[in-house]
């Protein structure tokens, strides 16, 4: 069986048996590379729309048989499988492509192996001509592997940087910095692993050289922190995520503290969270970050999901509300606002009425009492479209799944689309988030409306589309002085579009409880 290797992560290569193939053929080159990651058969009209996108039907067919005969003529007959209305790379071929290795050791958390299969971007200078639709095709691909791309390298930076190795760190950071030589936080990882490995010559010219960036390009001086660098790199930390921890209360819970704020803040996102990935998007840290100021962080994965132990049954609202306060006895927290977020909500709601003495505040964020609907209770899903739903996402699991819906503003952005689906596989497999989700479709918490006797802030942006927003409006109404604030936008996720808006709702709730 003939070995063929396809390079796409830099400027395309085809090889056959470790020998380089000679294609002249500009769309040539782009089928076969179109084809390989295809992992499957295309149809024949694809192709040919793809890649003479002007010409007529008749006029096309013929030229991709053309192009077809000649690709067999250098590679050989064996490599390409057709019939009437598809074409394929052979089964009969062993196809190795570098950039579903990459993938491959993304997924496996094998980071810096991947950082080493990233030769360069993907189809890096090339373009068959004249192909408006292969040219977007490879503009969404590279985008989307430049962002996983980034991902390892900070991933390996943060790890390097914990072990002390920080000549391996600087190296790392190097990368990230030619991929985005405007980000700071990308220039400031390289100069203090510099400065740390010794190399305080390199430190400073690297420092010289992102000033001169940042002017030239943004007319814009470095930030306070990239300033002091130079003088304070040596007791600097790096932006690493704080240290996973585990409560025990029956079951193991993944949770973490940041910050040291007068105030406790714990977060309970929505139905699936990973305390280690969250870290890795760069509005979320932020949006995490700002929390820590206001307060100190507290944040768990609940039961069934993330980096906490698995459960054999559908875990209740019960059940989370009293993982609430198993973490909240491991971090020491006597009295704590809680951030309900979406599903998260129910739980926080259950754990302030029962425990009022403990909670400083609540805070509710695009959530909701009442998974699905009834006619005392139009704001959800009715329990078949719920399931339905349920379905959907499971199908589409291993990809960025509903982010169209969770954060629309982000729904085009490559590198939080990798992200996302990439926490999801981290966080759950299909099957166990079905169990997760049917619970939340189960829950009902209207009854402790009314026993709600803390200070709360109800948050929702008026075009939501994973809960509608009267579902917020019918938190505020049935909680005794509850303060509604209503924001504009359609994103679910708290850290997705305008997350000022909400850092500023919150510092002055948290602010009233304080004075």
């Amino acid at each position: 069986m003939a070995l063929f290797c396809v390079r796409t992560l830099g400027f395309p290569e085809i090889s056959r048996d470790n020998r380089p193939c000679r294609l002249p053929l500009r769309k040539g080159l782009a089928l076969l590379v179109y084809l390989a990651e295809a992992k499957g058969p295309v149809g024949r009209d694809v192709l040919a729309t793809m890649l003479w996108p002007d010409s007529s039907e008749d006029v096309v067919r013929a030229r991709l048989r053309r192009l077809m005969y000649r690709l067999q003529l250098v590679l050989g007959d064996d490599v390409l499988a057709t019939d009437r209305s598809t074409v394929r790379w052979s089964s009969a071929v062993d196809l190795q492509l570098d950039s579903q290795l990459f993938e491959l050791a993304c997924d496996r958390g094998e980071f810096e192996q991947a950082c080493r299969d990233y030769h360069g971007d993907f189809l890096d200078g090339f373009s068959p001509g004249d192909c408006p639709q292969f040219d977007e095709w490879a503009f969404f691909r590279r985008e989307a592997l430049r962002g996983r791309m980034i991902q390892a390298l900070e991933r390996v930076v943060h790890d390097r940087h914990a072990a002390g190795d920080y000549a391996a760190a600087a190296g790392y950071a190097g990368r990230l910095v030619q991929l985005d030589p405007l980000s700071e936080v990308y220039g400031r990882h390289l100069i203090r692993n510099l400065l740390l490995a010794g190399d305080r010559a390199a430190g400073e010219r690297h420092f010289e050289a992102l000033k001169q960036r940042l002017r030239d390009a943004l007319d814009v001086a470095p930030e306070t922190e990239t300033l002091g660098l130079l003088n304070t790199a040596a007791a600097a930390p790096i932006d690493t995520p704080p240290p996973t921890r585990y409560a025990y209360g029956g079951i193991h819970l993944a949770f973490q503290t940041h910050g040291a704020g007068g105030i406790d803040i714990l977060v309970l996102p929505g139905f699936v969270s990973h305390v280690e990935r969250i870290w890795e998007e760069p509005r979320c840290r932020a949006f995490l970050s700002s929390l820590a100021v206001t307060g100190r962080l507290i944040l768990f994965d609940r039961r069934g999901v993330g980096l906490s132990d698995r459960v054999g049954f559908n875990p209740s609202v019960d059940a989370t509300a009293r993982d609430i306060g198993t973490v909240l006895d491991a971090a020491g927290s006597r009295r704590v606002v809680l951030f309900g977020a979406s599903e998260g909500g129910p739980a926080c709601i259950r754990f302030a009425a029962d425990h009022a003495d403990r909670v400083a505040g609540l805070i509710l964020f695009a959530s909701l009492a009442k998974g699905n609907a009834t006619p005392d209770y139009p704001h959800a899903l009715q329990a078949e479209q719920y399931d339905v739903w349920v379905q959907q996402l499971i199908a589409v699991w291993g990809g960025p799944a509903g982010i169209e819906t969770f954060a629309p503003s982000l729904a085009r952005d490559p590198q939080a689309r990798a992200w996302w689906a990439s926490l999801l596989r981290a966080a759950s497999s299909p099957g166990a988030i079905k169990g997760v989700l049917e619970a939340l479709r189960d829950t009902d918490v209207r009854h402790l409306l009314g026993q709600i006797s803390v200070p709360t802030l109800v948050l929702h942006r008026c075009g939501d589309r994973a809960v509608r927003v009267g579902a917020g409006r019918h938190l505020a109404s049935h909680i005794a002085q509850a303060r509604y604030v209503e924001l504009d936008g359609a994103d679910h996720w708290p850290f997705a579009g305008d997350q000022q808006a909400v850092l500023a709702s919150i510092r002055q709730f948290i602010g009233g409880i304080a004075a």
